[in-house]
């Protein structure tokens, strides 16, 4: 995987498991960039992202269901 991935023409979306939680969204939102997967908070998206190889990603869900 690169060092560094462009994440400025990605395209979010947030998690359909979105809540709220005292009057705050709790929101994750996912964006597909070629090879790798990029996680990040919908309330913060200026924090940065976390970029997982999309295999990775799969294996996560697949846990996770």
């Amino acid at each position: 995987m690169p060092a560094a991935v462009n994440l400025s023409a990605a395209v979010w979306r947030k998690s359909s498991r979105s809540s709220t939680v005292d009057d705050k969204k709790a929101c994750v939102e996912v964006a597909f960039v070629g090879p790798v997967v990029a996680v990040r908070d919908s309330k913060r998206p200026e924090g940065g992202a976390l970029v997982l190889p999309a295999t990775t990603w799969r294996h996560f869900l697949g846990k996770v269901r």
